[in-house]
C-alpha cells in the first residue's frame, strides 16, 4: 500500500534541485535531492520513490535501498537500468513516454529537408554572391522507413504524411502497424530497408537491437539513401557505418546518438562530409515536462493506479 506523501529522492547530476522544487510545488513535501554518489547514499534510507537520471544503479541492490518501491527515469531510454540485473525485481521501473515526439520529429525533418533541398548549395551561392538557380528534389513520393513506431515513430509518420511520402514501418509487434503503408516485423530487416530513401531509427536498445544495423544491412540499403539515428547509438555498428560510407554507399547519415557519449573529439564522424553529428539533443528532457509526467504518475501511485511507462524487463523497454 502506497503512502499519500511518500519519501522521494531526486537524483540528477545537474538538475536535481529544479526537479525537487517542481515536485514540492505540487504538494509532495517529503522530497530530497542528490547530485553525487555520496549524497545518494546519504538520502536513500527510507526512500520509497526515486526520480533519476544516470543514477548509480549499484546502490539499488544494497540494504540502504530496501525501502525503494519505484524508480522513474527522467528519459525514454532505460538500457542502463535494464543492463543492471542486480536491481531487485520488486522495484517498479518506469520511463518517460509520449513526450518526445514533437521535438524528435522536427529534428528529423530539419535534416531531411536540409539534405533534399540542398541548403548548403544555396547558402554557398549566397556567400559567393553567385546567382545559382536550380531545381531541388522533393520529399513527396519518397519512401521513409521508421524502425520503431511507438509514440516517437508515430509522430514522425504523421509529419511524413504532410509531405506526401510513402511510409514503411518496422516494429516488434503489430501495434500501430495500421499507421504505415507497409509494416515489417523484426525478422524482415533486409526486406524493410532495401526500398527506402530514408531510414529513421527510433528503437530502444535491447539484446535484439544491439548493432542491428551492421554492414550487411547498410549495404542492403539503396546507395543514395539516408540514415537518421535518434534512438540509441549502439543500434548501429559504427565501424561498419564508417567503412560503408567511405566506400561511397549511402548519401548521408544524421546521427544524434552514439555508442559512447560524448563522442570523442578525434572520432572520424566529425570530419566526414556526408555525416551530420549532433550532441544527443533531438529529444530534450525538460524539467517542466519530466516533472509533470512524474507528478501525474505520482498521483497514480498514491491512488494505487497503474503507472504510465512501466518497463518490461524481459522486453528491454
Amino acid at each position: 500500500m502506497s503512502t499519500p506523501n511518500p519519501n522521494i529522492l531526486v537524483y540528477s547530476p545537474k538538475q536535481a534541485k529544479a526537479y525537487a522544487q517542481f515536485i514540492q510545488d505540487y504538494g509532495f513535501t517529503s522530497v530530497k535531492y542528490a547530485e553525487s554518489l555520496e549524497e545518494a547514499e546519504r538520502y536513500l534510507p527510507d526512500t520509497e520513490i526515486i526520480l533519476g537520471w544516470k543514477f548509480p544503479t549499484k546502490l539499488l541492490s544494497q540494504s540502504i535501498s530496501s525501502s525503494v518501491r519505484w524508480f522513474q527515469s527522467t528519459g525514454a531510454g532505460v538500457d542502463d537500468l535494464i543492463s543492471d540485473q542486480s536491481i531487485p525485481e520488486n522495484i517498479i521501473l518506469t520511463r518517460i513516454v509520449d513526450q518526445f515526439g514533437a521535438f524528435i520529429s522536427e529534428y528529423v525533418f530539419t535534416y531531411l529537408l536540409y539534405i533534399v533541398k540542398d541548403v548548403p548549395r544555396m547558402r554557398q551561392s549566397q556567400i559567393e554572391h553567385r546567382w545559382d538557380s536550380f531545381i531541388s528534389e522533393s520529399l513527396a513520393g519518397k519512401t521513409l522507413g521508421v524502425a520503431g513506431i511507438g509514440s516517437i515513430g508515430e509522430e514522425i509518420v504523421r509529419k511524413a504524411r504532410a509531405f506526401n511520402m510513402n511510409v514503411y514501418g518496422l516494429s516488434f509487434s503489430e501495434k500501430n502497424a495500421q499507421i504505415v503503408d507497409c509494416h515489417f516485423t523484426s525478422d524482415k530487416w533486409r526486406e524493410f530497408v532495401k526500398e527506402l530513401d530514408y531510414l529513421v531509427l527510433t528503437l530502444p536498445l535491447t539484446v535484439d537491437t544491439y548493432q542491428v544495423l551492421n554492414r550487411e544491412m547498410l549495404l542492403a540499403m539503396k546507395q543514395d539513401s539516408c540514415l537518421v539515428n535518434v534512438g540509441r547509438g549502439a543500434l548501429i555498428d559504427e565501424t561498419d557505418l564508417i567503412s560503408v560510407m567511405q566506400s561511397g554507399h549511402l548519401r548521408a547519415a544524421v546521427l544524434d546518438v552514439f555508442e559512447s557519449e560524448p563522442l570523442a573529439k578525434n572520432h572520424p564522424f566529425y570530419s566526414m562530409p556526408n555525416v551530420y553529428v549532433t550532441s544527443h539533443l533531438s529529444g530534450p528532457s525538460t524539467v517542466e515536462g519530466v516533472s509533470q509526467f512524474f507528478i501525474d504518475n505520482l498521483n497514480r501511485y498514491v491512488n494505487n493506479q497503474r503507472l504510465q511507462g512501466i518497463v518490461d524487463r524481459n522486453r528491454g523497454y
